[in-house]
């Protein structure tokens, strides 16, 4: 099921029919995404899925070859300067000056954003439990992590668009991470764009799910209803198989033998009258992780 897609003027992102191609390899392809005022969106895939370039359209950093691409109903390779001061922006590459303290930095950032809050800067600083006082440089990498979501946060963007975040970082930091997010989107009603290979992540943040998969988008809806229209499921057999069962929809099979486990999109009477016709019977099933839809539509690992 795909969330409805509102018009360009309603539409914070508004992504339609987008290309990218890098030589002969088409990094995007016909790429439509919606995103309305208010959403959190999380933008799933394996590596080389097409994330990163989605980002880089919405940012002004590449151009679209194909389609169009409007943030605020802006173009933002025309109009950088109409988009950008609206959209906080946090990648996994953290570049951060290492030779300026923390409050310097902070201060050099406040200088190219007139809407920065000081007082929610210094809120975000003391639960952050970062030292004004401290090199850049000798921050870890999560505390790294936590002034580049402050610098994002501090000036209250209309969008934060977030791409792998929280890659590398431990547990507590990740949690902290997604908790300023979480804050952040519920007390204020913002819009969110969320990139990352942590799928457990996205399904606790996202209200809406976008996965794309060598370039195309793949699934597009609302996150309960994209893991509501999958099931996985163990299925029993009265006699060995020699051979992976076929089974129409699956995305992945699974085991040996007598026992196997399928993750298939529909409903599960569709699933149940299919196995009957096999002569298997459905002895489990369950409602499927993004992170399990995702490898099994990859065929591979999420990474």
């Amino acid at each position: 099921m795909k969330f409805p897609s509102p018009s360009s003027a309603e539409a914070v992102i508004a992504v339609s029919s987008l290309s990218r191609h890098f030589g002969t390899k088409a990094a995007l392809d016909g790429v439509s995404v919606f995103v309305p005022r208010g959403c959190v969106l999380g933008l799933v895939g394996e590596n080389g899925a097409g994330k990163t370039t989605l980002i880089k359209h919405l940012l002004g950093s590449l151009k679209a070859q194909a389609g169009s691409v409007l943030v605020f109903g802006l173009d933002p390779v025309l109009d950088p300067v109409g988009v950008l001061g609206r959209i906080g922006y946090l990648s996994e590459r953290r570049d951060l000056p290492g030779w300026m303290r923390v409050d310097e930095f902070m201060r050099y950032s406040q200088a190219f954003y007139p809407k920065w809050d000081e007082p929610y800067a210094a809120q975000l600083l003391e639960q952050f439990q970062l030292d004004p006082a401290q090199k850049i440089k000798t921050l870890s990498q999560g505390q790294q992590a936590k002034i580049g979501l402050l610098t994002a946060l501090a000036y209250r963007p209309e969008l934060l668009i977030l791409d792998e975040p929280s890659s590398g970082l431990d547990p507590v930091v990740r949690r902290d991470i997604l908790e300023a997010i979480i804050r952040t989107v519920s007390e204020e009603g913002r819009t969110v764009l969320f990139s990352s290979h942590l799928l457990d992540e996205v399904e606790r943040v996202a209200d809406h799910v976008v996965m794309l998969q060598h370039g195309r988008v793949v699934l597009n809806g609302r996150t309960e209803d994209v893991r509501g229209e999958h099931i996985s499921a163990v299925l029993a057999f009265a006699e060995p198989q020699t051979k992976s069962p076929v089974l129409a929809g699956a995305h992945a099979v699974t085991g040996y033998g007598s026992e196997w486990r399928v993750l298939v999109g529909g409903s599960r009477l569709e699933l149940e009258t299919a196995a009957a016709v096999m002569g298997a019977r459905v002895v489990e099933q369950r409602t499927p992780t993004l992170d399990e839809i995702l490898v099994a539509r990859a065929g591979g690992k999420a990474s």
